[in-house]
């Protein structure tokens, strides 16, 4: 479900590196500023595509968009700290691991792919895409050879 784009003016490697590799190689060598980049699965069930992203403690009615924009399935959204913004001093905090900020992801879908084909739902801090049909007619078919 990925692509690799050859060349692109200007070339940025960051996004080689990430299309190439995948996003846990390229977070690895360039970790964002702000933001995170949240763990996906892919998985194919029958002729569809499911897309599982982790996004615990996220409120994806208010933060969370999924979009179809020119073949590609779009994910993303924003992880909010509720301590942002107060004074150190009173921060009940005392140990900050989990990444704050916006994110997102996104895949390629093949060209017959139309919104419609797109459902998405949330259970337990995972975000579940289907994208019905990606997989139908990729089977191989053998032709018949006339005389």
């Amino acid at each position: 479900m990925s692509t690799l784009t050859l060349w692109q003016h200007p070339f940025d490697t960051d996004r080689w590196v990430r299309d190439f590799f995948g996003p846990a190689t390229a977070s690895a060598w360039r970790t964002p500023a702000s933001g995170f980049f949240p763990a996906a699965e892919i998985t194919k069930d029958g002729d569809d595509a499911v897309v599982r992203l982790e996004l615990p403690g996220i409120d994806v009615d208010k933060d969370v968009t999924v979009e179809l924009d020119g073949g590609r399935l779009v994910v993303h959204g924003e992880r909010r700290d509720e301590y942002a913004g107060t004074d150190p001093a009173d921060a009940k905090r005392t140990l900050r691991e989990v990444r704050y900020g916006s994110f997102r992801r996104s895949f390629a879908v093949p060209a017959h792919i139309t919104g419609d084909a797109i459902t998405a739902s949330y259970d337990a801090g995972v975000l579940t895409v289907r994208v019905a049909g990606v997989y139908a007619g990729t089977e191989p078919r053998r032709i018949a050879i006339t005389k």
